[in-house]
């Protein structure tokens, strides 16, 4: 009877299902509990479960499981740190990180790097001389580049408007690097070309706020010609502020989100940068696979490898 009860007590420890590299033919599975993490910024938006998306699908294709965390929104920084702290108790060999900040992960990054975590950056980029002057390091970052996609949007909008005439930029939260670079590449742009960019304000990344901005800066620049919003969500707002004007602005948003491309096609929104979420996510499970067949000493002074994925101009006659 003791026998008995011991074999079912250890057969009852057993931890959820998933597939290791190596470790079982195709269509089998073993007892063992996730190698792999990552943390991402919120999942309440199409970019973000886009990208989970991509994960699940590589982790599949690859036969490991990968543990997706969130956020609750984009201001909960602290909630972000507390759920890396927490994978990183867990033990995983790698865990990929897509801060809500340059700063918010820098301290636990460095903590997972003292235990031999493995840890890819995604999307926004960390603070890396920060994290370096603890004794961190990430192994690689994957991510849109982001100047690239707001000098492509600019473009856009002084080819619509003929070179010539007023335009403004509404930005996400300030401080956050994917925005804070869409804005540089977009300002580069409207400079180089000559046009004139009368103002250029955050709006949090939110729909309401970007309204009531696209709503101020046309009530004071009644010649606006144009509007790049740095993602999608504020761009529909603008929209719906330049419909309730009776305005001809151009409005350019960023991301390629559903409801943007379905404006976009329906001649309302001008276009969307799209990017490519869903392949960010499935190269950043990837890296991390890489990062652990490789078993090399986690080093802060080696620059971490440097990787884009490439984004897309989506207007209504694009193909």
């Amino acid at each position: 009877m003791l026998t008995a009860a011991l074999a079912v007590t250890v057969s009852g420890c057993g931890s959820s299902q998933t597939q290791t590299p190596g470790s079982s033919t195709p269509g089998q599975q073993t007892e063992t509990k996730a190698e792999y993490a990552v943390v991402l910024k919120v999942l309440s938006s199409p970019f973000w479960q886009s990208m989970r998306d991509g994960i699940l699908e590589e982790a599949e294709k690859q036969g490991i499981k990968v543990d997706i965390y969130a956020a609750n929104s984009e201001d909960d920084v602290e909630g972000q740190v507390t759920l890396l702290e927490n994978a990183i108790n867990k033990g995983y060999k790698a865990i990929g990180v897509a801060p809500i900040s340059a700063d918010n992960l820098v301290p636990a990054v460095a903590e997972a790097s003292k235990k031999g975590i493995y840890v890819i950056n995604i999307d926004e980029k960390l603070n890396l001389e920060s994290l370096k002057g603890l004794g961190g390091a990430v192994q690689a970052f994957v991510s849109t580049d982001n100047k690239a996609v707001g000098r492509t949007g600019a473009q856009y909008i002084i080819d619509r408007i003929g070179g010539s005439g007023q335009v403004a930029i509404i930005e996400g939260k300030a401080g956050a690097a994917s925005g804070e670079d869409r804005k540089a590449g977009a300002t580069e742009a409207f400079l180089k070309a000559g046009v004139e960019l009368v103002e250029s304000q955050p709006a949090d990344w939110d729909r309401t706020k970007a309204y009531d901005l696209a709503t101020n800066y046309i009530a004071k620049y009644p010649d606006l010609k144009g509007i790049y919003a740095c993602n999608d969500t504020m761009a529909m707002g603008a929209l719906e502020a330049v419909k309730n004007a009776g305005k001809d602005i151009v409005v350019v948003g960023t991301d390629g989100n559903e409801d943007a491309v379905a404006s976009v096609k329906a001649g309302e929104l001008a276009a969307t940068v799209a990017q490519d979420p869903a392949q960010i996510g499935r190269r950043g499970v990837q890296l991390m696979i890489e990062a652990v067949k490789a078993g090399k000493a986690i080093d802060p002074n080696a620059a971490p490898a440097m990787e884009s994925v490439d984004a897309i101009l989506i207007t209504k006659d694009a193909n």
